[in-house]
């Protein structure tokens, strides 16, 4: 007996109804247009390079830690579950969620500040912006058009936040941003469950890694309630399954609030069509008292792991490692492979930040050894 498909919500994000692709193709029966959208991110080499690209920790530091590959994965596990039972489309939720940070630079956030600091004087740089880059130009794989061509609801999604100055520039995916309406509820639900996402398993890498402790953790409301319930049930639990039951116990509560909030939301707007979901407020939520404690986690997080002087040395290091990569590049494009070159002779400063931002942690220490090394072979 075959499973039948969730029944989609009104509200829904239907991929019968879809606003279309840049470049019209054929359909893509039997898959979805949104199916469609997800292998494609899947099958792409900025998906593939999320294996090597820091979640917290440097690649090289470890293979037990995240990488941005893993907590996208992670992320779709979570925002396909809330999808099903909010009656979305599962198919459009996973593509965002694998395609979030496709745009993500080498290091994590100091790679993206970094790059955003030295394109100051060139239109910066964000890494939402850059994942819709990614996807509409930078892919190249397809004889008809450059990029993955993905729908508009997808490319919409990937775009999270962007100031009206950039907004302007995108036509269509851009517009909400300057007429303050909402994208899709998957894409809202997405954005939240890279939240849940993001927030509980740095905790779990960052007591794997010893830089922060169960003992400080326990200051932190949300963890020490769940902490508190597994020690009760499993009083002879050893460390590494008492931090799994607990953590596992707080992605499961914030998800479970994140559906009761966004329950309550929806029956007090009743929207009844997408069209109405972007005119209402932000839909996708979770209650006061989570936010709350979500919020504590998250200052936990920034002040104690993000912080913890070990992460900032290798984040000083890469600062200076990626600085030193983007003025040899600005200074001589011919360095860079065919592809970058050639588009360096129409915007050269924002190919050199395409080429960074493409690198993985490894790739990008090896080009800094090929610069600048003399040793080094070429």
């Amino acid at each position: 007996m075959t499973e039948t498909a969730p029944q989609l919500a009104k509200f829904a994000a239907h991929s019968a109804q879809t606003r279309g692709r840049r470049h019209p193709e054929p359909a893509a029966a039997p898959r979805s247009e949104y199916q469609r959208d997800r292998d494609r991110i899947v099958h792409s080499t900025a998906f593939r390079r999320l294996e090597y690209k820091t979640q917290v920790f440097v690649n090289h530091e470890g293979d037990l830690f995240r990488t941005r590959l893993t907590h996208s994965l992670e992320v779709a596990q979570i925002g396909r579950t809330c999808a099903r039972m909010l009656g979305l489309d599962e198919d459009l939720t996973e593509t965002l969620a694998l395609a979030h940070d496709l745009g993500h630079t080498p290091f994590g956030h100091v790679g993206q500040d970094v790059l955003n600091d030295c394109m100051k004087e060139h239109g910066g740089f964000e890494h939402n912006l850059q994942s819709l880059r990614v996807v509409d130009e930078l892919e190249q794989k397809y004889a008809e058009f450059e990029g993955l061509n993905l729908t508009f609801e997808a490319r919409e999604g990937i775009l999270k936040h962007c100031s009206p100055r950039n907004a302007e520039k995108l036509g269509d995916v851009g517009l909400r941003f300057l007429e303050g309406r909402q994208p899709s509820l998957e894409a809202q639900i997405t954005n939240l469950a890279d939240e849940i996402a993001y927030n509980n398993h740095d905790v779990d890498d960052g007591l794997r890694s010893g830089l922060i402790g169960v003992e400080q953790l326990e200051q932190v409301e949300i963890f020490a309630r769940h902490l508190a319930t597994v020690r009760g049930l499993y009083p002879k639990l050893n460390d590494r399954r008492l931090i799994h039951e607990t953590i596992r116990r707080m992605i499961n509560a914030l998800v479970v609030d994140l559906l009761e909030a966004t329950r309550r939301n929806l029956a007090s707007h009743r929207p009844l069509s997408l069209d109405e979901v972007r005119a209402c407020p932000v839909l996708a939520a979770f209650s006061p008292e989570v936010l709350e404690q979500h919020r504590e986690l998250k200052r936990f997080l920034f002040q104690n792991l993000y912080r913890h002087y070990k992460v900032m040395r290798m984040s000083a290091k890469a600062q200076r490692l990626l600085r030193d990569l983007f003025l040899a590049f600005s200074e001589e494009p011919r360095m860079m492979p065919p592809e970058y070159r050639a588009r360096a002779d129409h915007e050269p400063f924002r190919a050199v930040a395409d080429y960074i931002a493409g690198m993985t942690d490894r790739y990008a220490i090896r080009e800094h050894r090929r610069i600048f090394d003399i040793e080094e072979l070429a």
